[in-house]
Parts: structure tokens; sequence; C-alpha cells
């Protein structure tokens, strides 16, 4: 499974694959870039956490959904 992170980079969003030196993506906002990534990794295996703008995770999603290794309902 590929890990991804969204995160704040100057005035832009971008969705960075772990180990990569260039983003897959941007976005001018957070929404933006949420939206395309979720497009992006759409029918890919992959492990997405998205960031706030001090760093922080805040969310984390998994794709497909039937890959979540914790089987949660949220």
């Amino acid at each position: 499974m590929d890990n991804y992170h969204l995160t704040k980079n100057d005035d832009h969003w971008q969705l960075m694959k772990e180990g990569a030196s260039r983003a897959s993506l941007t976005g001018a906002n957070k929404k933006e870039a949420s939206d395309k990534a979720h497009e992006f990794l759409s029918g890919k295996v992959a492990s997405l956490k998205i960031h706030g703008e001090d760093g922080r995770v805040q969310e984390e999603r998994t794709y497909p959904r039937k890959e979540d290794p914790r089987r949660s309902k949220g």
C-alpha cells in the first residue's frame, strides 16, 4: 500500500507520496487539493493522511475503503 500526505506548502496544498521528491498534484486550497486527491487515489490501494496548516494529521483515509486494516465504520 502506498502512503500519501496532503500538506500545505507555501501558498498551495500538495499531495506527496512518501519518499517522492515531487508532488503528485497541487491545489490552490485544501478543499481543491483534497477533491483532486480523492479522484487521483480512486482505483489505487493507498493510505492518505490529511494534515492541517500546523502540520498535524487531522484525518486518515484508506483507498479503497475495504483495505482499511482497522475495519472501523467511520
